[in-house]
């Protein structure tokens, strides 16, 4: 009864929040929103198409799925990057032999998926092949690596994921692995930022034309690929520190850095990177309770553990949790913007891997992200870099790096 309760009022409140829209403006940000090109960096969607009977070309309810083709009609998202990610296990020749098999298997299921759907998407490989599928009347998919684990110590690796369309690498996730060190793991660092053969990756994506992307690392990985890269890094969802103390978000000395570079951060919209949570509540305890086992525990866990483990997860997820919203996240893109400027940040949801604010809790929502930036006076010409125009600036520019690389 009380969680119905909440429920009926989180509802209420939504619905009050709609009606408190100015309508001009409304109307004002949904024709923007159709009108420029919009970018979400990092998704976890490929998760799902694994699933015996998923389908991205049907409409699915938020809980189950918040990107598929008609949430992104709906919500005017042009280019899409599925995130093809796979977690950390001990570093054994079997489980660098898993992860390898799994992490092509996903871009399998990437590459299935815009053939089942040839009429509404393709997958792009660079930023030129973006305006052509969209001359096309097309979606784009791209894709991206979250975590280096499937590299294992193999470099050539990085070209056969380069070849079957894989255009960043999330260098590391929660733990750390061969190429650096996490920003979450609770071990003391293993290399103190990123190692040797992280350097020849960093230099071998430079040659290849992938985005370095930055989320996940540690402050001094993080600076020391800002010390190995010739090319501008992306960060595919992150948020500022300064604004939510966490240690996935970036501080302003790492923004200020990212800038220097060239480089963007994308905006994550998972709850505890925008909003520091309340640290009073049942949902909180459990969920620290249960990340402090992932942490420690889960990578070594049996087959038996984990299904223990991700029931529990699945029920401490059905604690009521009271979510950050759209201008709360605005508030990190005005706090980078002051800080550096326009031009270094955009958008990567994080969705369905965790993503998800009370008025933006899918793909279909985003116009309410334009319609806040326009709320706070944004120009049209800057709402345009946020959602996709800086980003392609940086590719392109990784894309120059490695012409000239390749011409020496």
């Amino acid at each position: 009864m009380k969680n119905l309760l909440i429920l009926a009022l989180l509802v209420l409140n939504l619905g009050t929040s709609a009606q408190k829209k100015d309508s001009r403006l409304w109307r004002k940000a949904q024709n923007l929103h159709q009108r420029i090109i919009t970018i979400d960096t990092h998704n976890d969607t490929p998760i799902l198409l694994l699933k015996d009977g998923f389908d991205i070309g049907e409409q699915h309810n938020a809980s189950e799925c918040q990107v598929d083709f008609p949430k992104m009609d709906e919500g005017s998202l042009d280019v899409s990057f599925f995130g093809v990610f796979t977690g950390q296990k001990p570093r054994t020749k079997a489980n660098y032999r898993h992860a390898f098999l799994h992490a092509n298997t996903m871009i399998d299921s990437i590459h299935a998926m815009v053939v089942s759907h040839p009429d509404f998407a393709q997958l792009a490989y660079s930023p030129e092949n973006i305006s052509n599928i969209q001359l096309a009347g097309k979606h784009v998919i791209c894709i991206g690596m979250e975590n280096g684990f499937p590299i294992a110590k193999e470099l050539s690796r990085i070209e056969g994921f380069y070849n079957r369309g894989v255009r960043y690498i999330t260098l590391c996730h929660s733990f750390h692995n061969d190429i650096c060190d996490s920003s979450s793991d609770l071990t003391p660092p293993e290399h103190g930022g990123v190692s040797e053969f992280g350097q020849m990756v960093i230099h071998e994506m430079n040659r290849l034309g992938m985005m370095v992307d930055v989320s996940h690392l540690s402050d001094d990985s993080f600076f020391d690929v800002m010390n190995m890269s010739q090319a501008p890094v992306i960060a595919s969802h992150s948020c500022a520190r300064a604004v939510a103390n966490h240690d996935r978000n970036m501080s302003d000395e790492m923004i200020k850095k990212l800038a220097e570079n060239g480089g963007v951060i994308q905006m994550c919209l998972l709850d505890d990177y925008i909003k520091e949570p309340d640290t009073s509540t049942e949902r909180y305890a459990a969920e620290s309770r249960l990340m402090k086992i992932y942490r420690t525990k889960y990578s070594k866990m049996s087959d038996q553990e984990k299904e223990v483990f991700e029931a529990d997860w699945r029920n401490m997820k059905k604690l009521p949790k009271k979510l950050p919203t759209v201008a709360d996240m605005v508030d990190h893109i005005d706090h980078i913007v002051q800080l550096v400027g326009v031009d270094y940040v955009g958008i990567g949801s994080d969705f369905d891997g965790g993503g998800g604010l009370a008025d933006c809790n899918d793909v279909s929502q985003f116009p309410n992200i334009t319609y806040e930036l326009l709320k706070r006076d944004y120009k049209p010409k800057d709402i345009r870099k946020i959602w996709g125009g800086n980003f392609l600036r940086v590719w392109r520019e990784v894309e120059k790096v490695s012409g000239k690389l390749d011409a020496h």
